[in-house]
């Protein structure tokens, strides 16, 4: 179901799609979640702990902007995880004022055995698209993502 605003033709297509966008997004990301969840994780933990699996340690300013969360949200994500035991902050010796987030041995194998759930999610979930239309939807998202208005 579209917009029922009855404004301009480009106002109608603008509401239409972004309801289109965020039902898609929120669809995306149910599926997307439950092996998160089945993992014990939100979906901020989760991807803390996937880029420090493929980026290697981070600090909280650098991790927030990879998750695209706040850097206030980042110190609640990395002390929880840490509590768990599943990350640990490390001062650097270099300059005293830059703490490092680092993945434990318990962290890595968490996130090495959920990881594969998410992606065989996500690629059941686009799955309804050709891969052409993947790289297509892929480039209009950028598009979006970086647009200036």
């Amino acid at each position: 179901m579209g917009t029922k605003h009855r404004g301009t033709a480009a106002e109608t297509r603008a509401l239409d799609t972004y309801i289109k966008l965020r039902r898609a997004v929120n669809a995306v990301n149910q599926r997307e979640s439950e092996p998160m969840r089945d993992a014990g994780l939100t979906e901020s933990q989760f991807g803390v702990l996937e880029a420090l699996l493929h980026l290697g340690p981070l600090c909280q300013r650098e991790l927030a902007a990879k998750v695209l969360k706040s850097a206030g949200n980042m110190t609640t994500v990395v002390d929880n995880l840490q509590r768990r035991g599943l990350v640990k902050r490390k001062r650097e010796a270099e300059d005293r004022r830059v703490v490092t987030v680092h993945l434990t041995d318990r962290g890595e194998a968490l996130i090495r055995d959920a990881f594969p759930g998410v992606v065989t999610a996500l690629v059941g979930v686009f799955s309804v698209l050709t891969a052409d239309e993947q790289k297509h939807l892929a480039a209009l998202c950028r598009r979006l993502g970086v647009a200036e208005s």
